[in-house]
């Protein structure tokens, strides 16, 4: 890593520095090359790290890209939650445009009681039924059989800025057992564009339990993953079942409990995905005050 360059750590989607997930955001990221960003998010070691290579701070516009330690990926909702948290420290709550590879992201920011709190706007979501090969393929993998699937939620490859593999548990118990092989299901998941399985359980129409396996990524599992959040509201919003709000519960059986509050908030499928997020090891020590000068 540069020594010049600084990765603020945060933990998004809670208010807990133990819980959430660990996201690194680099705020001056303009002169780094696309090889350096993966080598900053390999050592960092995070499921993302995000890097703003331009923006106009007075117009709180900014070009985000996002890194896991093996690859780059084109969104992450877990690091656009902390990057906006961050940006928001220094410019003051409001409305942030995040210029993606999988296109605009608006994220609202704004202060809940003593905390700020970020809420992105998805690009539009999609949804189809997984075909009987790719579902045999994932199954394999997991470990899992179908009588492992709970019928009322048909396996689905949902899009929310990438593509994930939406698979249903039975049980709550079959969802805190996991135990995949890493290399089949990465080989799997490349072969098909999937970034995540969002693999979930439903306690009730507004509560969901979600477990995200990420080998793409290079990383076993993420605590919170916002882009799947996203997607599995375009995924519930095909299936035209349940509430247009509910919550996501993830990260509890890694010990990173996490709180996505999700909201279909338009007719083409744009999901909304809020949550707060806060710094891993305490406030950094130059950073300017809610009310100074803008980034």
């Amino acid at each position: 890593m540069r020594d010049n360059v600084r990765v603020l750590r945060y933990a998004a989607f809670t208010g807990d520095p133990e819980g959430g997930n660990p996201a690194g955001v680099v705020l001056d990221a303009a002169d780094l090359s696309d090889a350096e960003m993966l080598a900053i998010a390999a050592e960092v070691g995070y499921s993302e790290t995000a890097f703003v290579t331009g923006g106009d701070g007075e117009h709180r516009r900014f070009r985000v890209r996002y890194f896991a330690p093996a690859a780059e990926v084109d969104f992450c909702g877990h690091a656009t939650i902390a990057t906006a948290i961050v940006l928001a420290e220094r410019l003051g709550p409001g409305r942030l445009v995040f210029e993606t590879n999988a296109g605009e992201i608006a994220v609202d920011t704004e202060i809940g009681g003593d905390t700020l709190l970020a809420t992105l706007t998805s690009v539009p979501t999609r949804s189809r039924p997984v075909k009987e090969e790719e579902l045999r393929e994932a199954l394999a993998a997991l470990g899992w059989s179908r009588d492992d699937l709970d019928p009322a939620f048909p396996p689905h490859v949902a899009f929310g800025g990438v593509e994930h593999l939406v698979l249903a548990a039975a049980s709550r118990a079959r969802l805190a057992d996991l135990d995949y092989d890493f290399d089949v299901l990465r080989s799997v998941m490349i072969r098909h564009g999937w970034t995540t399985v969002n693999l979930f359980w439903r306690e009730n129409d507004r509560l969901y339990h979600s477990r995200n396996p990420f080998p793409v990524g290079g990383v076993v599992e993420d605590p919170a993953t916002g882009a799947a959040a996203a997607a599995f509201g375009g995924y519930l919003r095909v299936l035209e079942t349940g509430p247009a709000e509910f919550t996501v519960i993830q990260g509890v059986d890694m010990g990173r409990p996490s709180t996505l509050d999700v909201s279909i908030a338009s007719p083409d499928g744009r999901t909304r995905v809020s949550g707060g997020a806060v710094p891993m090891n305490g406030p950094s020590p130059d950073r300017p005050a809610r009310s100074g000068p803008a980034f």
